[in-house]
């Protein structure tokens, strides 16, 4: 079984193994995310590490919480990057926090980036698992293509201001309106309800995160107001944190849902409950993109015969693995792969015909 430490044990213990710092949120407003995350990106290690690891080395896992200030944990990554620590970088958090990291590591180690994001960001040694805006949005926008006023709620970083930004562009295409816009600072969601409810909108893109998704979710059903509600960020384990939504109008839209009920997902949900057990962490989008960014690091090492960058950045394109979305390819560094709309069903997702 792969192991997994923490940035100090892996300062003061020296391995032979190959060293991934595993960047995810344990504390903050995405805390919510890490326990299935640390489970998905071991389950990929043990799998990489049972057909030979990396050059002959075992993958051992660095945990660095990435639910911090983006300043924080770039210096951490810094820090354990310059000493020789950790060798790549896999993980799942807010994209301020990867920008402030890419920024830091300066393309001396690989980073694999799962969730969703905003698009562009590209530098050297970069790569990225999730959806644009365009390839994640448009699936839901086309569903709740008979509401014409929309308001945009975010969290006040890099992501939904991006995100808003393409959105307004697109709504605008659509002969939509938006009627409203709003960026909050975290733990504040809430506080605007009243304002989100005087614009009288038939739909709300909602780029919150994490607690916030939770809360205003929350609250906007017990107010019984009717708009529908699209969210770029919302998985099962939010679901479970509002406590299911019976309203019909609760939509996610994401390349991975727990009830994704193809072979390759079947097969991964009865592997991780095999590993973890029946109390494990409930499968979810974000979760699930760790085993993806540690599967895709072991690849592209495979391919290249090492994680030097030039080297990884050269070969690239067209390297393959595959995960509980089916198989998933490089192009340009990026990944493309199907989105699934999911409605809330009390406390499960419904899920929609997928889009490519």
């Amino acid at each position: 079984m792969a192991s997994i430490v923490d940035p100090l044990e892996a300062r003061l213990v020296p391995s032979g193994a190959v060293r991934v710092g595993l960047v995810v949120p344990v504390s903050g407003v995405l805390g919510l995310v890490g326990p299935c995350a640390i489970n998905c990106a071991l389950l990929a290690a043990d799998e990489v590490n049972a057909s030979g690891g990396l050059s002959g080395r075992p993958v051992e896992l660095v945990l660095i919480d990435g639910g911090r200030p983006a300043r924080v944990v770039a210096a951490e990554v810094a820090g354990l990057v310059g000493a020789g620590v950790v060798h790549a970088l896999a993980g799942t958090h807010a994209s301020d926090v990867r920008v402030a990291v890419v920024a830091a590591v300066r393309g001396r180690v690989p980073f694999v980036y799962a969730p969703p994001y905003e698009g562009g960001g590209r530098a050297p040694g970069v790569y990225f698992l999730g959806e644009t805006p365009a390839r994640q949005l448009v699936p839901g926008f086309e569903r709740l293509g008979g509401r014409s006023r929309w308001f945009l709620l975010g969290n006040d970083y890099v992501w939904p201001r991006l995100v808003h930004a393409w959105a307004r562009r697109e709504l605008h295409a659509r002969g939509a309106v938006v009627v409203g816009e709003r960026l909050v600072r975290y733990g504040e969601a809430v506080r605007w309800l009243d304002e989100v409810a005087d614009r009288r909108p038939e739909a709300i893109l909602v780029s919150l995160i994490g607690s916030d998704l939770v809360a205003f979710n929350r609250a906007y059903a017990a107010s019984g107001l009717g708009a529908a509600r699209l969210c770029g960020a919302l998985e099962e384990h939010g679901l479970l944190g509002i406590g299911g939504d019976d309203t019909g109008e609760l939509y996610a839209s994401m390349g991975y849902f727990s009830g994704l009920a193809t072979d390759a997902g079947l097969r991964f949900a009865a592997t991780y409950a095999a590993r973890f057990g029946p109390s494990a962490p409930t499968l979810n989008a974000h979760g699930h993109g760790c085993y993806e960014a540690v599967a895709m690091l072991a690849a592209l090492g495979r391919r290249a015969g090492t994680l030097a960058v030039p080297a990884l950045d050269a070969v690239a394109d067209g390297t393959t693995i595959t995960s509980a979305r089916g198989r998933l390819t490089l192009l340009d560094r990026q990944v493309r792969q199907r989105v699934h709309v999911g409605r809330a069903d009390g406390l499960q997702f419904f899920l929609e015909k997928p889009f490519h």
